[in-house]
């Protein structure tokens, strides 16, 4: 007699996710396309099985955040009853720490070892290499922060602390055995005082199950049914954990899209998903692909982008709504160009009562939207950026500033406080000691070069006085005075900074941006704008309350989320892909796919812009065409224009 349900899965789910859901035995894995109703999916499952008889202690729901198990599990509950409470549910992380509390002795720990957050790893980190370099500054070598970096990645990709400086941070290259030392006393300070980091709480649970057969046995026959959510997203470790807990019934069941696996530099690997049918021979392979996010241009558009990957799981995403704008592709003469397109849009979208935190302006890098950052705050248009920071708040932006505003007002003593104290041996005292001679000489920025400065100091001025000798504003334009002041200031970056190669490419950017002004006063006053994440006073900012603001994104940090609107700029070649990315196979397919996330996050409306004739100054090379996964797209998918000024070119 056919058992009774009830809910009524087959009518409430399509039939992809209705044949995902009553599957019961053996591996499956859901290739879940971009909008195509997961969390719902997953819900759904547990539901099922608990309603089937599956005692809910017996069913495992791994996922990357707490908040995400929860928020399922308490759907699940709400779909069927509070048995679905009992599910056992929660991160690899959160996991690993109840099976090694509970089976510590065999790995020589007490039940009571102590976690180190990411803080506390990082103290732990600085004590030893305060210890073994045996100095407080160590110039040019990584700081805690970094080197806890590099021995998390090497724990989460499993390879050697030489592998992720090699590929990663080749500029710390000359310090590697320096490095191997400290991680190595790392390893042994933990141990001694029973700690474990988070990485640990993978690797000592991984190590537990390989060394023990009976328990490993003990443990993965304890779950009849393992699910992962996001499995795109796994690193090596949490992938072959997955396959240490599916025992012998090998009732694993995975849900991601190879499609939007975006994470390596975080350790997630791509192959994961790729080999799971040949890790559990036997594997069942449902896709779904509905969409009930986007419309249908948008989707035709996005099928077409992720086509072009060499190594896919090939789905085709449909909705059944009908109508919808064509996304389009619009060149500008400019950045700037790019930038006012796009206010001038919003301002368009805003009159037709679309709310400004249902429009996301997405980039591959957080400098992209340096320029529109500058523009939006002109025009009053209130903004969070998510992913990267926000340009006039960066350290090394203001770093340079600082070194401009003195120029223009001598008697700015935050500014001057600010530069002095980049320079070696000055602290807050000697800063004000010199800014008040300065002061006293009353003869601008030049009263650098006569003013009395206190003895054992005046030999570090040495440079800045020099870098002011040759800035005369009068005669140099804002561009020749920035590639002064950027030239004096790289040292110091790279000594302050140990991502200093991301942080140069922003100043590079800085520069692009005053090479249209001719003026260093307009220049400062536009960077010295009110920070625009609150609500400005004006005609366009009446109705803004709360967190009705525009979202300014990185396309890492908008993954998983949507908007009515969304334009992706820079969609150019070499930005999007990276020049970095095009001779490296493996990551311009994991750009191919950024652009697919980005893309697949637009529920109506769909604009790539970017400005033609880009002179990269890192490279030497001059950008002129889209982005190569956009550039042959047939214009009855992609619509494309060029832009002179406001207006289009048709």
């Amino acid at each position: 007699m056919q058992q009774k349900f009830y809910i009524s899965y087959e009518k409430e789910l399509n039939t992809s996710q209705y044949e995902a859901v009553i599957h019961t035995k053996g591996p499956l894995l859901v290739i879940a396309g971009a909008g195509s109703g997961k969390t719902r999916t997953l819900t759904y499952r547990v539901a099922r099985l608990v309603e089937e008889g599956t005692s809910p202690g017996a069913i495992l729901l791994l996922t990357f955040t707490r908040k995400a198990a929860q928020e399922m599990l308490k759907r699940a509950t709400n779909l069927l009853d509070i048995r679905c409470e009992g599910v056992s549910g929660g991160t690899f992380h959160s996991f690993a720490n109840y099976i090694l509390r509970r089976y510590s002795r065999y790995i020589g720990f007490d039940s009571g070892f102590n976690i180190l957050d990411r803080d506390d790893s990082e103290t732990l980190i600085g004590i030893i290499r305060k210890e073994i370099l045996n100095t407080v500054k160590h110039a040019s070598f990584p700081k805690k922060q970094t080197l806890a970096n590099i021995f998390s990645k090497a724990a989460n990709k499993v390879l050697t602390i030489e592998d992720i400086v090699l590929n990663d941070y080749i500029h710390f290259s000359e310090h590697m055995g320096m490095i191997k030392k400290i991680y190595k006393e790392y390893i042994k300070r933990k141990s001694m005082h029973s700690y474990m980091d988070y990485d640990d709480l993978l690797i000592r649970f991984k190590t537990l199950m390989e060394d023990n057969s009976d328990l490993k046995e003990r443990i993965s026959s304890s779950y009849e049914h393992l699910m992962v959510d996001e499995y795109q997203d796994t690193n090596k470790l949490q992938a072959d954990i997955v396959c240490l807990l599916a025992g012998s019934n090998k009732n694993v069941m995975v849900v991601g899209d190879d499609s939007q696996s975006i994470y390596a530099f975080r350790g997630a690997n791509f192959k994961n998903i790729m080999e799971f049918p040949k890790l559990f021979p036997g594997t069942r392979i449902i896709a779904l692909e509905e969409n009930y996010r986007s419309d249908q241009p948008i989707l035709d558009l996005t099928n077409i982008i992720i086509e072009k990957a060499s190594e896919k799981y090939s789905k085709i995403l449909f909705t059944r709504r009908k109508g919808g704008d064509k996304p389009l592709l619009i060149r500008t003469s400019t950045e700037n160009g790019q930038s006012l397109f796009i206010v001038e849009k919003i301002k368009e979208l805003i009159r037709n009562n679309i709310p400004l935190n249902e429009i996301a302006v997405l980039f591959r890098a957080g400098y992209h939207s340096f320029d529109l950052e500058i523009e939006l705050a002109r025009n009053g248009l209130p903004f969070k950026k998510v992913g990267g920071y926000k340009f006039v708040e960066s350290a090394h932006i203001k770093d340079i500033l600082a070194h401009m505003k003195v120029i223009v007002n001598p008697k700015d003593r935050l500014n001057w406080q600010r530069l002095l104290l980049l320079i070696d041996k000055i602290g807050q005292k000697t800063a004000n000691n010199i800014f008040d001679a300065i002061i006293m000489e009353n003869s601008g920025h030049t009263g650098l070069f006569t003013a009395r400065i206190p003895k054992g100091v005046h030999e570090n001025l040495v440079q800045l006085k020099d870098l002011f000798t040759k800035i005369d504003p009068a005669a140099r334009s804002v561009y020749d005075i920035g590639k002064e002041i950027a030239e004096y200031y790289l040292p110091v970056l790279k000594y302050r900074f140990d991502d200093y190669p991301k942080r140069e490419k922003d100043i590079e950017h800085l520069l692009s941006i005053m090479e249209r002004y001719s003026n260093l006063v307009e220049f400062l006053a536009d960077m010295s704008l009110e920070p625009p994440n609150t609500i400005v006073d004006d005609s366009l900012s009446e109705n803004f309350s709360g967190d009705n603001r525009l979202v300014l994104s990185t396309i890492h940090s908008a993954k998983g989320l949507e908007w009515h609107t969304v334009f992706i700029i820079w969609a150019l070649d070499g930005r999007f892909p990276s020049l970095h990315s095009i001779n490296n196979p493996e990551e311009l397919e994991e750009e191919l796919r950024l652009m697919y996330v980005a893309a697949t996050r637009a529920k109506k409306n769909l604009y790539f812009t970017y400005p033609k004739k880009t002179y990269d100054r890192s490279s030497g090379m001059i950008f002129d065409r889209p982005s190569r996964f956009l550039d042959l797209i047939n214009s009855d998918v992609l619509g494309k224009y060029s832009l002179n000024s406001y207006e289009y070119n048709y």
